[in-house]
């Protein structure tokens, strides 16, 4: 069963911007040279055009101190907030069984 939430999950990407870009007043472009990223993936991602992938989760990780895990719960917390959003699909869905012993 699940939870509709009510309030939309921020993008990891704003995250980065917001929890650790801004307080340390570190440029976008410092921040992609130094995580080994272009600038402009790291300002489609931080935009929330394009998700957190594992590879980009590793590397805030390492950056940050942080877990990999975290910013990729970010992430699945906002795709299932999205797909909770964009209801079940019943046609496409129809054929699926439950799975018994």
């Amino acid at each position: 069963m699940s939870r509709v939430r009510n309030r939309k999950p921020t993008h990891p990407g704003q995250v980065f911007l917001n929890d650790v870009l801004v307080p340390l007043k570190t440029s976008i472009s410092d921040a992609a040279r130094k995580l080994g990223v272009s600038r402009k993936h790291l300002s489609l991602f931080i935009n929330g055009h394009i998700p957190c992938s594992r590879d980009m989760a590793t590397r805030l990780g390492k950056a940050t101190g942080t877990s990999m895990e975290s910013w990729l719960n970010m992430q699945t917390a906002l795709d299932v907030w999205e797909s909770e959003q964009e209801g079940v699909d019943a046609e496409k869905y129809a054929g699926i069984e439950k799975l018994t012993a």
